[in-house]
């Protein structure tokens, strides 16, 4: 058996899987001694297992190992509703139905059950649980004792609002799988688990409300996830990048949250959910381009301050990729759109200004990214006063210096301001707005404006898993646009979107309102 095992492991070299792969033919034996050597020789130079033999103080004939890697496990419950029950316990399992008994009358863990295989014993050691040997048996017993250190529940710090739950997931996937189940009390609710990474195993869980899901859409969503054949999955990126429609487009195609509340809207509104194990972040499908100017306390705040604000995020969207390009085409090439009295003051301070606007304009756009990188990088109290002293200082010196025109510098202050209102849309803006300055600076309005045809063709052909991000009708109604550039009131969001399965969201007869 040994030798076959190395044979293996050394094609395993080639092949790229990982030592769960090798051992998926093994299988236990009734020899205790000879179980855990295998285990042993399976987790050789893994210095945090720990493997423990007990006898039972009444039956020496009842011999037993418990085997677990420290520091992931509770050692509490071990010694108490594993080690003290077997040492102690006066009931003797015999005969077929040893192990069922082991696990109904003398362990005393709530979750435990029985495996066969190496695999499910390895997966399971590593995963935090406790693995149970019994001399002469040919199964173990696979006990849940997991107890991994985690980050206490707190606000997202890219998410904070105003009004709402202050909640946020965490890297413990089975805690923030409770904080929707929680907010969700019904069996409709479904979390099926999945692993992906040949070699870190990584667990995930599908989760869907059943009456609501698009039963192809999360066909396809599965088949895209079975095709993905990748050595380890550390973040959700991993797989945002591996199912997505467009890879190489700039926008997303999957959307992405940290907050519980705003996973639970999505639920209801028929989407799916994505969790990954070790990451705060989780994956919604399929995901609308409007949602990257949404909020979650747009549903927790009055409609018409939602609304408005809304409206605001939407132009600030326009105004930071269009600014730079209106600056250069209307100073370059449509002099005649300005006023005299403004265009005199403009050219009065480029006059002694030695690069052209446009390579200005260029060169003001990469150092105010550097600035923003920068600030994000560093330690939290330093990138803050870095980034705002930095760009004052910067800026002013490179005023008087007359390296940089004040016209210039306020076209990028307002471009940097904007590109906050939209968060989610930082990295596509960064690529558009420089497509959009080059266009400017070579064709002036006709380039602007060819660009951002472009920008528009490109956004309208965009589709999140069958689903189009841009979801138009041949009929402009209420209820289409009723949670898109406006956030309509709560009585009158009764139907979810068109992809779900069951387009109600609520009954409104009887309702006092129209």
């Amino acid at each position: 058996m040994f030798g076959l095992f190395k044979k293996k492991k050394n094609r395993s070299e080639n092949a790229g899987k990982g030592a769960d792969q090798e051992t998926k033919d093994l299988v236990l034996t009734s020899s205790l001694d000879r179980n855990v050597k295998i285990i042993r020789t399976l987790f050789e130079d893994v210095d945090i297992l720990r493997v423990r033999f007990i006898e039972n103080n009444y039956d020496k004939d009842l011999r037993y190992c418990i085997i677990y890697c420290d520091g992931v496990v509770n050692s509490d419950a071990i010694n108490e509703n594993l080690i003290k029950p077997l040492m102690l316990s006066q009931v003797c399992p015999s005969g077929d139905d040893f192990v069922d008994t082991v696990i109904r009358s003398i362990v005393q863990i709530c979750d435990a059950k029985k495996a066969d295989r190496f695999q499910e014993i390895v997966e399971a050691v590593v995963y935090g649980n406790t693995i149970l040997f019994a001399e002469g048996q040919d199964q173990a017993i696979l006990l849940d004792t997991k107890a991994f250190q985690t980050r206490s529940v707190s606000e997202p710090d890219n998410e904070k609002g105003l009004l709402g739950p202050r909640d946020g997931f965490t890297e413990s996937l089975l805690g923030n799988l409770s904080l929707i189940r929680r907010r969700i009390l019904t069996a409709d609710l479904k979390m099926k688990s999945m692993i992906l990474g040949a070699r870190t195993r990584t667990k995930i869980y599908v989760c869907y409300m059943d009456s609501l899901v698009n039963k192809q859409i999360l066909a396809q969503l599965y088949t895209r996830l079975n095709a993905i054949d990748i050595d380890g999955i550390l973040d959700a990126n991993y797989i945002t990048e591996q199912i997505m429609d467009v890879p190489w487009s700039p926008f997303r195609t999957v959307g992405y949250t940290e907050r519980p509340d705003v996973v639970v809207g999505k639920l209801l509104e028929g989407r799916i959910a994505l969790f990954v194990d070790g990451t705060p972040v989780v994956l919604t499908v399929p995901y609308l381009f409007i949602e990257n100017f949404q909020s979650s306390e747009d549903y927790y705040m009055n409609f018409f301050y939602t609304s408005f604000s809304r409206i605001l995020r939407i132009i600030g969207s326009l105004l930071t990729i269009t600014v730079p390009g209106l600056y250069i085409a209307v100073e370059g090439f449509h002099h005649e759109m300005l006023p005299p009295q403004l265009f005199i003051s403009i050219a009065a301070e480029r006059k002694s200004v030695p690069l052209p606007a446009a390579l200005e304009a260029f060169v003001m756009l990469i150092l105010f990214d550097i600035l923003k990188e920068t600030g994000v990088r560093m330690p939290s109290t330093i990138g803050q006063a870095l980034s705002i002293v930095g760009a004052l200082v910067i800026g002013q010196a490179a005023v008087d210096a007359k390296l940089v025109a004040a016209p210039m510098v306020i076209i990028i202050a307002l471009t940097g301001i904007t590109a906050l209102l939209v968060p989610k849309l930082n990295a596509p803006m960064i690529y558009i707005r420089i497509m959009l300055l080059i266009a400017s600076s070579m064709l002036g309005f006709f380039g602007l404006m060819l660009g951002m045809t472009c920008l528009a063709i490109h956004i309208l052909n965009l589709y999140s898993f069958g689903v189009p991000q841009i979801m138009l009708s041949r009929k402009l109604r209420y209820q289409n646009i009723k949670d898109t550039f406006i956030r309509a009131p709560w009585w009158q969001m009764i139907r979810r979107p068109r992809f779900t399965a069951n387009k109600i969201r609520q009954n409104t007869k009887g309702a006092h309102r129209d």
